[in-house]
């Protein structure tokens, strides 16, 4: 009688569990297609305010404006790798029109050689066009722009230079630059130079040796020679101290690492990702909807400002991270993503049709130090926000 009673207690709380995971499914599915739903009408908004030769970079309240980009701005290949988001998981046309118009301004820039940005805006932008569509010359563009970013590899120092030389240091690497590596290693896995692959290792293997702490937090900038690859100092160009853990470039850390695994299958860099997550998801001062202050280090918490896009890229990096996981650890990464996923669409992050300059998410913090792009929208918040949804919906749908 008693094995007969605890069979059915078996049985039924299987059952609870299973039908609250399928009624959270469904949950989940709908507030996605919700929030591709809204950015397709809320981009229709802000394709209006920017010019056809320009590129949106940010809003502000206070004076109602809009602000552009021309086509080098690093964040360039944001907005038409997020209106193919968009495009992608709403079949909206007239998303995809402003998609193509935006490409065509854009793609001059895959000769750029001024800075580490190549795989922002290029890979982010045409990598998904060519993703949706295989037109060859979208995979040419890419190429080019591979070849575009791999002269700022400095053989001597093994890493990729961010940015020039300045009275302000010698050879600059920030963290950020973990993201466009991903541009090279696609390129030589898909019929490009196999020294490309070699240039993102190398790099990846000297960030992960002088970027990161025993805690596995990471400075935000290296500076090198670039000659011998002595490192001269760890300092910070936007976060709240040399010392500090700068949000967005903890998120940056996070992704990279677990986008490099996903091509090399290193072992070591899954390790890698896997200890910067423990690092964000059990800091003391990460607030409860997981959206971190602008610095996880930043004076005056708890009243200081939130950084919705290291959010957004967190997001976009634990769901590839629960990819290669199992068991417990991949409930938690995944969990941790959709509670980002839920904060960032609710009213205290996501803006309301027709607001906020027609950028999608609020309450981002470009850089603090400088006074710049403090609390406002981000393209790039709008488009890993973007990426996050469209993950948890091909992955864990």
């Amino acid at each position: 009688m008693r094995k007969g009673w605890m069979m059915c207690l078996f049985l039924f709380s299987y059952g609870w569990a299973q039908a609250q995971e399928k009624t959270g499914k469904t949950d989940m599915q709908e507030l996605i297609q919700e929030q591709f739903q809204f950015a397709a009408n809320q981009y229709k908004v802000l394709s209006r305010q920017v010019p056809p030769d320009r590129m949106p970079k940010t809003y502000y309240a206070d004076r109602n404006e809009v602000e552009t980009s021309d086509t080098k701005w690093w964040c360039s290949g944001f907005y038409p790798g997020a209106l193919l988001y968009i495009y992608e998981h709403t079949g909206d046309t007239a998303t995809l029109q402003e998609a193509n118009r935006r490409l065509a301004i854009l793609e001059k820039e895959k000769h750029y050689t001024g800075n580490h940005d190549l795989g922002f805006m290029m890979y982010c932008s045409f990598g998904n066009a060519y993703r949706l569509t295989r037109n060859p010359a979208y995979k040419r563009t890419i190429d080019t722009a591979a070849a575009s970013l791999a002269t700022r590899y400095r053989p001597g120092a093994g890493v990729i230079q961010s940015w020039n030389a300045s009275r302000k240091w010698q050879g600059p690497v920030i963290i950020d630059n973990m993201m466009n590596l991903e541009l090279l290693y696609w390129v030589s896995d898909n019929g490009g130079d196999k020294k490309y692959r070699q240039i993102a290792l190398t790099h990846a293997d000297n960030t992960l040796k002088n970027h990161f702490r025993p805690d596995y937090s990471s400075y935000h900038v290296i500076d090198y020679n670039l000659q011998t690859g002595q490192v001269l100092k760890k300092v910070t160009a936007q976060g709240a101290a040399d010392s500090s853990a700068w949000s967005r470039g903890q998120s940056w850390g996070l992704y990279g690492y677990t986008m490099m695994y996903r091509f090399s299958r290193n072992k070591r860099y899954l390790r890698h990702a896997r200890n910067i997550a423990v690092f964000m998801l059990h800091h003391p001062n990460m607030p409860g909807d997981l959206v971190p202050y602008w610095d996880f280090d930043a004076p005056g918490i708890p009243n200081t400002y939130r950084d919705a896009s290291a959010a957004a890229v967190m997001a976009s990096a634990l769901l590839e991270l629960g990819r290669y996981v199992r068991g417990k650890e991949r409930k938690t990464y995944v969990a941790a993503a959709e509670k980002i996923i839920r904060s960032l669409s609710s009213p205290a992050y996501r803006a309301r049709l027709g607001e906020n300059g027609g950028f999608l998410l609020m309450h981002s913090t470009g850089a603090l130090p400088l006074k710049s792009e403090v609390d406002v929208p981000l393209t790039y918040a709008d488009y890993y926000y973007l990426e996050a949804l469209h993950r948890y919906k091909n992955w864990y749908l």
